[in-house]
């Protein structure tokens, strides 16, 4: 989603370069040889280094209950998988695993090298109970056991392999492309931009239902959630043929899931446990979508009730609001002001400093100013890349509240001159937020509550939906149609403000 308004001006500014080695070891799957472009070792060594930048991009879910519960499931479902099995090798049993909330509306998940997996509270607000979300984290866990990261890279590395420095593309849920910037860099990033193919994702397929299956869980509940993948898709404008895909289309995923859990029932394992009611306490209370108290963008203006401030920005660009920045992007693609709070500098003028000081960069011009009652320092300055291409910056640093917000704000050169007014009301703008309505605003909810009768999902929808969210939303959440019958008793999500 918001890559591509990044990708053209980042792609162009930051290139690293690195070479992956080939390394012969045994799979924890399949118990025989096979080449990696990492040792195990390292792997692991790179997912506890990217965890942390994971984190810090994403943000927590600050939820110890949610956090706790999937952890307990993830923890369930890793004992019967290949991870944990008395013929696989040793260091691949003895391999810490780490479950993680993220706090993204994004539908996603994903795993990381080295025992790190990831779901965002988007993903846990789309599943309908604990049977689905073991799936879910089965095929995670399956990802990690195939190795299916260290292979790709092993097949597209061929001497080196170009990433892009602090962007890289949003990995993609169980296959299905998601949306989200993440600010990583060097090996970390080259395993997030590394894309599972459909063989990959087969696999995983098959090992998160077998593994589900094994906990005794209603393996065939996944198919549900892929269902409901694919009307995101096609809500998006993100549903593409099968054949051009590089993953399994999710309607064969939700055939395909039911008969692979079968053939496990008939292997003799009982597959009972839904645990719905468990799971509607866990997910009853949930954020759901954006959270307005860490920003929202309304009408040209981007507010933020939690740090009590406010900047301008033109209507006809995009927004992106992630835990550690704040970015307006023009239309184009070709022009960026980026926000962030500098957490080193003591005052405008050295975070302004601090920044046009850095190799590369020539100042044009500096001084101190002061907008809206606060005291600022800006500067423009030019940065030549390694292929002569010349770059013009306006960087701007205001103290405000304890903190330094610094916009960087930057186009090539000859398109600068276009962009810079803008560049300059954007930041000049940012000023303390004192509407009480917009301070004290609250994040939507899940409700999870039992239907008090039997009628058409429809009926129970709030005749006033909160912020942007549609009616069709609801019903994807709650994986049925709108005109499906509801049964009294049965369990529903309504997202409440």
């Amino acid at each position: 989603m918001v890559i591509s308004y990044f990708k053209k001006v980042i792609l162009l500014l930051f290139v690293v370069l690195f070479t992956a080695s080939c390394v012969v070891q045994r799979s924890p799957v399949s118990g025989s040889k096979r080449a990696y472009g990492y040792s195990w070792e390292k792997e692991i060594k790179i997912g506890k280094q990217a965890d942390k930048q994971i984190q810090q991009q994403y943000g927590v879910y600050d939820d110890e209950n949610v956090l706790e519960y999937v952890k307990g499931v993830g923890h369930s479902v890793l004992e019967v998988s290949h991870m944990r099995r008395d013929d696989t090798p040793q260091k691949y049993r003895e391999t810490e695993f780490h479950f993680r909330v993220l706090n993204s509306p994004v539908v996603n998940a994903f795993a990381l090298p080295g025992g790190y997996v990831y779901v965002t509270r988007g993903l846990l607000a789309h599943l309908e109970n604990e049977a689905q979300l073991a799936v879910v984290l089965g095929h995670e866990i399956g990802h990690v056991a195939a190795r299916h990261a260290s292979q790709r890279a092993l097949e597209q590395q061929i001497g080196q392999i170009a990433l892009i420095g602090g962007a890289v593309a949003g990995e993609e849920l169980l296959g299905v492309p998601g949306g989200s910037v993440l600010q990583l860099g060097s090996q970390a990033a080259q395993f997030l931009f590394l894309s599972y193919g459909r063989d990959d994702e087969r696999e995983s397929d098959r090992l998160g239902v077998e593994y589900a299956a094994m906990k005794n869980y209603e393996a065939a509940e996944g198919a549900g959630f892929f269902g409901a993948l694919q009307r995101i898709s096609k809500q998006s404008g993100q549903d593409i043929p099968d054949w051009q895909s590089t993953h399994p289309d999710p309607s064969e995923r939700a055939n395909t899931i039911p008969e692979l859990a079968e053939k496990w029932k008939e292997k003799g394992y009982d597959q009972t446990i839904e645990d719905t009611d468990e799971y509607m306490g866990m997910v009853d209370g949930m954020i759901y979508g954006n959270n307005p108290r860490e920003g929202f963008a309304e009408e040209g203006t981007f507010y933020h009730p939690e740090l009590a401030f406010k900047f301008s920005y033109p209507e006809s660009w995009k927004i992106v609001n992630r835990p550690t920045l704040v970015a307006a992007v023009n239309e184009d693609q070709d022009a960026v002001s980026v926000m962030e709070i500098d957490g080193e500098a003591e005052t405008p003028k050295s975070s302004v400093i601090n920044y046009v000081s850095q190799e590369g960069f020539t100042v044009v011009s500096q001084e101190a100013t002061q907008n809206n009652g606060l005291s600022a320092y800006k500067a423009n300055a030019t940065a030549m890349t390694k292929d002569s291409t010349q770059y013009r910056f306006h960087v701007y640093a205001v103290s405000y509240d304890d903190n330094i917000y610094r916009f960087t704000s930057y186009s090539l050169a000859d398109k600068f001159a276009a962009y810079q007014p803008q560049f300059v009301d954007i930041s000049s703008s940012f000023a303390e937020l004192n509407d009480p309505d917009i301070l004290n605003i609250k994040p939507v909810r899940l409700q999870a509550v039992r239907a008090d009768r039997t009628g058409d999902f429809r009926s129970f929808l709030p005749q006033d939906l909160p912020m942007d969210i549609e009616p069709e939303d609801i019903a994807i959440i709650n994986q049925v149609e709108m005109n499906e019958t509801i049964e009294n008793g049965d369990w529903i999500k309504i997202p409440r403000q």
